[in-house]
């Protein structure tokens, strides 16, 4: 036995978790080889004695044997004894270590049940425990066990959620981030499942009819909202001590954060921050998504919030040869010159084979991956999801691949959009990058100037200020034509599918023009930059017109000074030309995350009903996600469904007696109204 006790009690070693089930598993096969050692003793007895002539006593051979069965026996039994001590020394250490199992078990099935709301969602349990060990193995090391668990715990559920976050579109970075939360306060009981259930559906029992107290600035529907919130014990007795509070919750109303106001008298301290989102939700649902942002960074931390940018070389780092890097798509994306790049970066400019699939081009795309398979090339399948005829084909040929024949530099790059038909086990074990515009302008700001160096900064001669002002402002106002679109027609009459490539046009034409032109030429750039390159795609005139309004306020020589501000509050503001790219990065990232409508030239009202529809959008989409069954002590779904039903039924009216009223208004020939009166009463009866 080479490995001891004491060493796989050890948290200080990487692979505790194998090295601990190895040593478990030798002390369980020494026990048994001693076990049969004392078997063979008794066999070895057993045939000295029918062998044995005459009496036993005088047969030394026997005598020695008996003797040396016995002495054996208590040296095996001393062993086993010890065996057994070390045997629960290991099931005590081990059971230390369940809460990283429990975790890992919350975290696989928040992960797997992805797939319910988007069919590219699909992750398989050998890339999660690839994930999982490499955190035991990177977690921080601890003298103490529980300080060690807690590290690995935190390591791990980040890991997951930044690799599972390169696959999901902005949309459902948030609700991943929620639900892992929620669903490791639940299992810490934290959180209500009736909670829980009343903020993802709403209440469908009303405790008792009040008539709205603050009709003038409160809405029914709200107030019908606070009347089923009544029905759950915590609240029970909120809308009867709300009309105590009007003036303080109409400021709450009001305010700019809500989510972040104090609620009035005792309920801010009795209500814990997962029962506060339940309030909001009646009150203010736009602001819903922030309090969810805060409670994932009270609870999980700042990070689980920040913009997670794609960075194909750490994508590249974690792949393998057997491992296919697929680009998931969203309307006007294409990561073909990213990718370019990249193989340009990695000198495989030369070894990338690109084919558009489409029909007819299967065989032609298989032919090509063979040949790449044993040269060391890259492959790259564009638009997959024109293909699905021949994606069983790709999923074959993907499957059959030797890890030990094929050549290590090879690597299989696809683009494909969403869609059912793509083969879910090539989604399973591949890297996942989805390819869309970041949402907000801090996500749109860090993505560009992740890719900028101090080269690029100082690439323009004698005009490197300039160039550093002007291309902020040019990034701001990039992001800015892209966010416009979540305020509808108050953003732009018709939804516009800007690009990078728009972007990086204009970066080109802005380093040229600064070169050739002694004065930097303000109406050229606005020119290419409004009528040419983002201008091209606009086709409705006030359009047009809004767009080279905005262009004014990024694109002028007022841009040029330090102290210049995009914004009145001056959150969006120029910064130091002397700052290198370090100071630019440091400044993008102290940007709030959520954007002010004051950046858009919007009224903060503009952000309402953009805001309403992603609340319910988002919790129409955890909804999806939820059991069937119920879980935590929750209530079942028949006992959910019995409820509300018996609501429903207590509110229906009794039937109407037809008799009664037959006799109270009778047909008559003088009372026309009497015959239709029956007629509807007979059609509500029935």
């Amino acid at each position: 036995m080479t490995v001891s006790a004491s060493y796989c009690k050890s948290p200080h070693t990487a692979t505790y978790a194998l090295l601990l089930n190895a040593y478990n598993y030798s002390v369980i096969v020494a026990r048994k080889l001693k076990f049969l050692t004392i078997d063979m003793h008794v066999f070895r007895i057993l045939a000295r004695l029918s062998a044995s002539e005459g009496s036993p006593v005088d047969d030394v051979d026997l005598i020695e044997t008996l003797a040396a069965s016995k002495v054996k026996s208590q040296e095996i039994s001393a062993k086993v004894a010890a065996a057994e001590i070390t045997e629960t020394e290991i099931d005590v250490t081990r059971s230390q270590y369940i809460p990283v199992a429990v975790r890992a078990q919350i975290l696989f099935f928040c992960m797997s049940d992805l797939s319910t709301i988007d069919p590219m969602y699909q992750y398989s349990l050998e890339w999660f425990n690839r994930i999982f060990l490499s955190s035991i193995a990177n977690a921080e090391r601890a003298d103490k066990i529980l300080q060690r668990i807690e590290n690995i715990n935190d390591y791990f559920t980040f890991s997951l959620y930044s690799s599972v976050c390169r696959s999901l579109f902005e949309k459902h970075k948030l609700l991943f981030a929620f639900l892992l939360c929620v669903r490791v306060l639940m299992n810490s009981g934290k959180v209500d499942m009736s909670e829980w259930r009343y903020l993802l559906a709403g209440g469908t029992h009303t405790p008792k009819q009040l008539p709205n107290p603050a009709s003038d600035w409160l809405s029914d529907r709200a107030w019908e909202e606070f009347l089923t919130l009544a029905a759950l014990p915590k609240f029970k007795d909120f809308v009867d001590d709300f009309e105590n509070h009007l003036e303080a919750y109409k400021s709450i109303f009001d305010s700019v954060q809500p989510h972040r106001e104090p609620l009035p008298s005792e309920w801010n301290t009795s209500l814990d921050s997962f029962q506060k989102i339940l309030v909001l939700r009646c009150l203010r649902a736009d602001k819903v998504t922030n309090a969810f942002q805060d409670f994932v960074a009270t609870n999980l931390g700042q990070r689980f919030i920040e913009p997670q940018t794609v960075d194909l070389g750490v994508v590249f780092k974690d792949s393998s040869a057997t491992c296919p890097l697929i680009f998931v798509l969203s309307p006007g994306t294409d990561p073909a010159a990213d990718l370019y790049k990249f193989a340009e970066e990695m000198k495989f400019s030369k070894k990338l084979n690109a084919i558009s699939l489409g029909q007819g081009q299967g065989p032609r795309a298989e032919a090509m991956l063979k040949s790449a398979l044993g040269r060391g090339k890259w492959v790259f399948f564009q638009n997959c999801h024109l293909a699905p005829s021949w994606m069983p084909s790709l999923e074959r040929v993907i499957e059959q691949i030797d890890p030990d024949k094929v050549h290590r530099d090879f690597r299989v790059w696809m683009t494909s959009m969403p869609s059912p038909k793509f083969p879910v086990s090539i989604l399973q074990n591949g890297s996942k990058m989805t390819v869309e515009p970041p949402r907000g302008i801090k996500a749109n700001l860090l993505k560009y100037y992740i890719n900028f160096s101090d080269e690029i900064f100082n690439s323009c001669e004698g005009k490197v200020n300039a160039f550093k002002h002007l291309l902020l402002s040019l990034c701001f106002f990039h992001g800015c034509l892209l966010e416009r679109r979540k305020f509808g027609a108050l953003g732009f009459n018709i939804p516009y599918e800007f690009t990078d490539g728009d972007l990086q046009i204009c970066v080109s034409q802005l380093k040229m023009f600064l070169m050739e032109y002694t004065d930097i030429p303000f109406k050229v750039l606005k020119y290419t930059a409004g009528h040419i390159n983002y201008g091209g795609r606009v086709t409705d005139d006030w359009d047009r017109r809004c767009l080279m309004n905005i262009l004014e306020g990024f694109y002028s020589a007022a841009v040029l000074h330090g102290d210049y501000k995009y914004s009145e509050s001056g959150v969006y503001r120029q910064i130091d030309s002397a700052s290198e790219h370090e100071g630019y990065m440091g400044y993008i990232k102290s940007l709030p995350i959520n954007d002010t409508p004051e950046i858009f030239g919007l009224h903060e009202n503009a952000n309402i009903t953009f805001a309403q529809n992603e609340t319910f959008i988002l919790l129409g989409s955890l909804l999806q996600l939820q059991p069937k069954s119920a879980a935590g002590g929750g209530q079942s779904r028949e006992e959910v469904l019995e409820e509300t039903a018996r609501s429903i039924l207590e509110r229906v009216p009794l039937p109407i007696n037809e008799a009664a009223v037959m006799e109270k208004h009778p047909v008559l020939y003088e009372e026309s109204m009497n015959t239709v009166l029956i007629q509807e009463v007979g059609r509500c009866v029935a």
